[in-house]
C-alpha cells in the first residue's frame, strides 16, 4: 500500500487508489536485531533488556493487582471457595499465559516484523502489500486499530485504580480517598507527556526490575507453606475446571484474561528494543515472576479461603504501604507505555491515511520514536478521567477491559495467518495449524468477556465504533475528494509542454509545488500562472508518499525525472514510522545532479476550503464529520517540517 500526502490543509490521497510497492514480499520477515536504522546500534543488549522490562512489560506485570481476584469472583458467588476451584482458576491464568504470551508472542508474532517494526498497523501493511491491496485487510487492521484505542484507555484508569485501592486495605478510613487520589495521579501523567519519556525512561526499567523481583519474593514464602499449588502447572486442572463448571467457568475465563492483557506491547514495541531482549525478559524475568505471584496469591488462598486482595495480602502489614506505593509507580510505567504506543499507532495512522494530519512532536534528539502528540494526548486524558468518574472501581473496569484486548489479539492472529500463508508461503493448512489454536482459545477468552457486554464492556465497544466511523470516513471522503478533483485537473505533461511552447515570464530561484496526483498539474501551480503570470526557472512538482515499510535508506528517499528546461517530477518517499521532512529530503537531491539554494526556494501549497456537497457519496452527517476532521488537521508546513518563511499558500474551494 502506497499513500501520497497531501499538499493542503486536507486529506490525503486514499490508500486503495494506489498500488502496493514493487519488489514483492519478503521470504519471511526482516531482522529485527539487525539494529541499524532504529536506533540499537549504540544501545548494549542489556540497555534493551532492562528498558524492554520498564516499557514493554508495564501493562501485563500489572496484572497480577487484579487478574486472580477477580478470576475467582464465579468460585465464590456460591459462597463456597473449594480447593479444586483455585487450582482451576490459577491453571487457567498459568498455560494463558503459556499459549498467548510465551507461544503466540513471544516466539511467533516477534518473527513477524515488518523491516523490524511490530503491531497491528505493521501486520496489517504486511499482509496487505502481500494480498495486493485488500479491503478486508484494510478494514481489519482499521478496527483492530480502533480497538487498540480503547485499551490504551483502560489500562491507565483500570491500573491506578487497583494500584491505589490497597489504601483500603492499610485502613479504611482512606476508602473515600481512593477515587480523588486516582485522578490526581493520573492527570499528572499525562500533563508532563509534552516534556517526553527520555528522562522518566532511565527510571522505568529498574522500578520494574524491583517490581518484578518483589512479586517472586511476595509469593515465595506461601508457596513453601502450601506446595500442593505447584499441582496448578498440570494443565488438566484448568481442563477439569472448565468441563466441570459450565458457565460460570465461561464467565471466569473473562478475568483469566486480563492475565495476558498488555501482550500487544511485546510486539507493538518491536521496533524499539529488537526481539532478543524482548524475548530474554520475558523468559528470564518476566514471565517466572508473573507465573511465581500468581502460584503464590492461589496459595494464599488455598490456606484462607477468606482473603479478599490475595495480591496485597501476600505481604505482611507492614509491607503493605511500601507495596501500594511500589504498585502505583508501576502502574504510572504501565499506563505510560500504553500512552507511548497510542502514540505511535496514531503515528503510522497518519501515514497510513487512517487518520487527518495530527500535530507530531519529537521529544528527543537521537531517538526518533519519541513523540508526542497533542491531540491524542487530551483525548486519552479526558477519556481517561471519565473511565474513572464512571466506573469507580477496578473490579467494575475489569468487565470492560477484556474485550478491547480480545478483539486486538484476534485480529492479530488472523493477519498473521495471512502473513505465514502469504509472505513466509506457507501451505494454508501449514498456517492454519499454526494459528487456528490461538484464534481458537481468544474466540473462547472473547465469548467469555462478550458475557459481560452490559456490564461494562460495551465502552470500548462504543468507543472502537466511533474510531472506526471517523476513520472510514476520513478514507471515504479523501477518495471522494480525490476523485471529484481529478475530474477538472489539467495532465501535466500537457501543462509543461505548452508552457514550453509559449513560456511565460520566468523569475530566478526554485519553485517546490506539492501535490497527491503527480500526473495532474497542481492547482497551486495553475493559480500562480493565472494571477502572478510568472514562472520560475526552476520549478519542482513533488509528491511525498508513505509506503509499507516503517523507514527507508536515503538512498531509496527521492527520485527526480526532467520533464524540460524548467521542469522536473520529484517523488519522495517515507516510511510510516518516520515523520516527513521534505528539506531534508529535498538536499538529498544535490547528490543526484540537481543544484538549488534552498533560501532561494519557495514552496507552494494548495489550501482547499471543503464545503458539503447536494449529491455526495457519503450522507451529510458524514460530509460535516469529514469537513471537521479536516479542518483540524494539521497545517501541512509544520507537518512536512518546511521553513515556514519559504511558503506561498494559494486558496481553493471544493464540495465533497
Amino acid at each position: 500500500m502506497t499513500q501520497s500526502a497531501a499538499p493542503t490543509g486536507g486529506p490525503v490521497a486514499p490508500p486503495e487508489s494506489l498500488t502496493p510497492p514493487s519488489g514483492g514480499p519478503p521470504t519471511k520477515a526482516g531482522s529485527v536485531d539487525e539494529a541499524e536504522g532504529h536506533g540499537h546500534a549504540q544501545a548494549s543488549f542489556w540497555t534493551l533488556f532492562l528498558g524492554s522490562v520498564g516499557v514493554v512489560y508495564g501493562d501485563i506485570g500489572t496484572s497480577p493487582l487484579y487478574a486472580f481476584r477477580e478470576a475467582l469472583g464465579p468460585g465464590r458467588a456460591d459462597g463456597v471457595l473449594t480447593g479444586e476451584e483455585v487450582l482451576g482458576t490459577v491453571s487457567l491464568l498459568l498455560w494463558a499465559l503459556v499459549l498467548i504470551v510465551t507461544i503466540k508472542y513471544v516466539i511467533l508474532l516477534l518473527q513477524m516484523d515488518n523491516k523490524g517494526e511490530g503491531g497491528i498497523l505493521s501486520l496489517m501493511a504486511l499482509a496487505r502489500k502481500a494480498l495486493g491491496g485488500s479491503h478486508i485487510v484494510f478494514m481489519l487492521g482499521l478496527f483492530g486499530a480502533a480497538l487498540f484505542y480503547g485499551d490504551a484507555i483502560i489500562t491507565p484508569a483500570i491500573s491506578v485504580l487497583s494500584a491505589v485501592e490497597g489504601l483500603k486495605l492499610v485502613t479504611p478510613a482512606l476508602d473515600h480517598y481512593v477515587l480523588p487520589i486516582t485522578i490526581a495521579i493520573i492527570l499528572p501523567l499525562f500533563l508532563v507527556q509534552s516534556r517526553g519519556t527520555a528522562k522518566m525512561a532511565t527510571f522505568f526499567g529498574p522500578i520494574m526490575l524491583v517490581w518484578f523481583s518483589v512479586l517472586m519474593l511476595a509469593a515465595l514464602p506461601h508457596i513453601a507453606r502450601t506446595p500442593q499449588v505447584l499441582w496448578a502447572l498440570n494443565p488438566w486442572h484448568a481442563v477439569h475446571y472448565l468441563l466441570g463448571h459450565g458457565t460460570g467457568a465461561l464467565v471466569a475465563l473473562g478475568a483469566v484474561f486480563l492475565a495476558v492483557t498488555g501482550a500487544e506491547a511485546l510486539f507493538a514495541d518491536l521496533g524499539h528494543f529488537g526481539r532478543r531482549p524482548i524475548q530474554t525478559a520475558w523468559i528470564a524475568l518476566v514471565g517466572p515472576a508473573l507465573a511465581v505471584n500468581y502460584l503464590g496469591q492461589a496459595a494464599l488462598v488455598l490456606a484462607n479461603p477468606e482473603v479478599t486482595d490475595p495480591f496485597y495480602q501476600l505481604v505482611p502489614e507492614w509491607g503493605l504501604l511500601p507495596m501500594v506505593l511500589l504498585a502505583t509507580a508501576a502502574t504510572v510505567i504501565a499506563s505510560q507505555a500504553v500512552i507511548t504506543g497510542a502514540f505511535s499507532l496514531s503515528r503510522q495512522a497518519v501515514q497510513l491515511g487512517l487518520l487527518p494530519r495530527l500535530e507530531i512532536r519529537h521529544t528527543s534528539e537521537s531517538h526518533s520514536g519519541q513523540i508526542y502528540l497533542p491531540q491524542i494526548n487530551t483525548l486519552l486524558m479526558v477519556g481517561v478521567v471519565i473511565l474513572v468518574v464512571l466506573f469507580r472501581s477496578s473490579s467494575a473496569l475489569a468487565s470492560a477491559y477484556g474485550i478491547a484486548v480480545t478483539g486486538t489479539m484476534l485480529i492479530t492472529a488472523g493477519l498473521a495467518f495471512l502473513v505465514l500463508w502469504r509472505v513466509w508461503k506457507w501451505s494454508p493448512l501449514a498456517a492454519g495449524a499454526a494459528m487456528v489454536p490461538f484464534i481458537a482459545v481468544e474466540l473462547l477468552f472473547l465469548v467469555s468477556n462478550l458475557l459481560k457486554v452490559f456490564e461494562g464492556g460495551y465502552m470500548p465497544l462504543l468507543l472502537a465504533g466511533a474510531l472506526v466511523v471517523l476513520m472510514w470516513t476520513w478514507v471515504r471522503g479523501v477518495t471522494i475528494l480525490f476523485n471529484k478533483t481529478r475530474k477538472t485537473d489539467v495532465p501535466l505533461t500537457e501543462l509543461v509542454a505548452m508552457l514550453e511552447k509559449s513560456p511565460p515570464h520566468h523569475v530566478r530561484g526554485t519553485a517546490v509545488f506539492l501535490t497527491s496526483d503527480p500526473e495532474t498539474a497542481p492547482a497551486a501551480l495553475l493559480h500562480n500562472l493565472k494571477h502572478n503570470k510568472v514562472l520560475h526557472e526552476k520549478n519542482v512538482v513533488l509528491t511525498v508518499k508513505t509506503i509499507d515499510l516503517p523507514r527507508l535508506n536515503d538512498s531509496d528517499r527521492v527520485r527526480i525525472e526532467p520533464m524540460g528546461p524548467h521542469f522536473w517530477k520529484v517523488v519522495m518517499k517515507f516510511g510510516y514510522m518516520e515523520s516527513p521532512n521534505i528539506p531534508k529530503g529535498l538536499a538529498l537531491l544535490r547528490k543526484q545532479g540537481f543544484k538549488f539554494d534552498i533560501m532561494a526556494t519557495s514552496f507552494f501549497l494548495s489550501r482547499r476550503s471543503i464545503r458539503p456537497a447536494a449529491q455526495s457519496g457519503m450522507p451529510l452527517w458524514q460530509d460535516r464529520v469529514f469537513i471537521t476532521l479536516a479542518r483540524n488537521a494539521n497545517d501541512a508546513t509544520d507537518f512536512f517540517q518546511i521553513p515556514t518563511g519559504r511558503v506561498v499558500e494559494v486558496g481553493t474551494q471544493v464540495t465533497v
